[in-house]
């Protein structure tokens, strides 16, 4: 008797779990604007400042557009210089030690949107891991798992808002929440990294939603 009652806790426990991730992502997404809006989402331009180490500190442009392409500039001089992105086909970097613009030919585009926006018809699992601190600010803690891919997320317990991701080399820690059209969104992404030189604080002064691009901004 007392198996079964073990059994049928550990079910029970597993569907609440499994429920509470759901209806966490649910409001985060509620909260944020809202499942159709974020679908309807087809171009973001974000302007403001990238600060790489202690005093290296740039005005920045980032092009996006689905289903993934992008693209990053940097001003440097008073002239715009492009530093990464990807075409469609190819995806592109700045070799710093060179100081040229070359393709990379394993390079990844990341998804246009986060993997939790319409998680289940993307083929994710999402199970929520309890309470943790991101700060002094307690946050649901949710897993998400496609394959061998493997992201946590932290949702503070009452804005319902994105605060950290982590993903395989890379935590990125979301604020500064504001509205962007009828969306709300970071305007200060903080990344660290296990790769060497990677860590930046992304600063956004402005974001425009839905606009429309020249033909070939993402030609590099």
């Amino acid at each position: 008797m007392k198996k079964l009652l073990l059994v049928f806790g550990l079910i029970f426990s597993h569907l609440i779990f499994a429920q509470t991730a759901k209806e966490i992502i649910d409001k985060n997404i509620e909260l944020s604007g809202g499942l159709t809006n974020w679908k309807l989402l087809n171009s973001v331009l974000l302007q403001g400042k990238v600060v790489l180490g202690i005093k290296d500190e740039y005005p920045i442009k980032i092009y996006q557009q689905r289903p993934n392409l992008t693209k990053t500039l940097i001003v440097t001089g008073g002239k715009e210089t492009a530093i990464e992105g990807f075409d469609g086909n190819k995806g592109y970097a700045m070799n710093y030690a060179a100081n040229k613009l070359q393709v990379y030919p394993e390079y990844v585009p990341e998804s246009f949107d986060n993997d939790f926006i319409d998680w289940e018809n993307k083929g994710f699992e999402a199970k929520y891991l309890g309470k943790e601190k991101v700060g002094e600010i307690y946050c649901h803690k949710v897993e998400l798992t496609k394959n061998v891919n493997k992201n946590l997320y932290f949702f503070d317990t009452k804005t319902y808002m994105l605060l950290k991701e982590v993903k395989k080399d890379e935590t990125v820690i979301y604020s500064d929440y504001k509205k962007a059209g009828n969306l709300t969104m970071p305007f200060r992404i903080e990344s660290s990294s296990t790769k060497k030189d990677g860590d930046y604080v992304m600063l956004f002064n402005k974001i425009d939603v839905n606009k429309v691009f020249p033909a070939n901004i993402f030609k590099f």
